[in-house]
Order: structure tokens, then sequence, then C-alpha cells
């Protein structure tokens, strides 16, 4: 590893839990920047798709208790 890489890490590790958060997400930001504005468009198409469906009323919502108690039930193998 370079010389200055060492050095940014080992300044970076001494940083609040908080800073070091920012760091990460920033330096990883730089990496795939394109792949990260598909997976953005992509979740907002979704997010548009669904709020339409509850819009026309094509989709049945269920209440939070009826989801978790499926999810639960699924947990314990009993679906």
């Amino acid at each position: 590893m370079a010389k200055l890489a060492e050095n940014i890490i080992k300044a970076a590790v001494k940083l609040p839990q908080k800073d070091r958060v920012r760091v990460v997400e920033q330096l990883l930001n730089t990496l795939e920047p394109e792949a990260e504005q598909d997976v953005d468009a992509a979740w907002a198409a979704e997010i548009e798709r669904r709020s339409r469906e509850i819009k026309e009323g094509t989709v049945r919502l269920l209440p939070w208790k009826a989801v978790r108690s499926r999810a639960r039930k699924r947990a314990r193998g009993k679906d």
C-alpha cells in the first residue's frame, strides 16, 4: 500500500464514527457512480410503480399486524 494511503487510513480510523462513515460513503461514491445512479433510477421507478398501483387500487394493502404475523409464521416454517 502506498505511504499516502497508509497515512490517510491511520488518520481516518482516529475519527469519530460519524466522520468515518462519511469518509467511507464519499470514497465509495467515487468508485462506481454510474452503477449507483442506475440503482437509484431503478428504485425511483419501482416506487413510482407501487405508488401508482396503490392509487389505482390494483393492489391489496395489508395492515402491518398481518404482515408481521405472516413473516413470523414463515420464519417458523409454518407457511
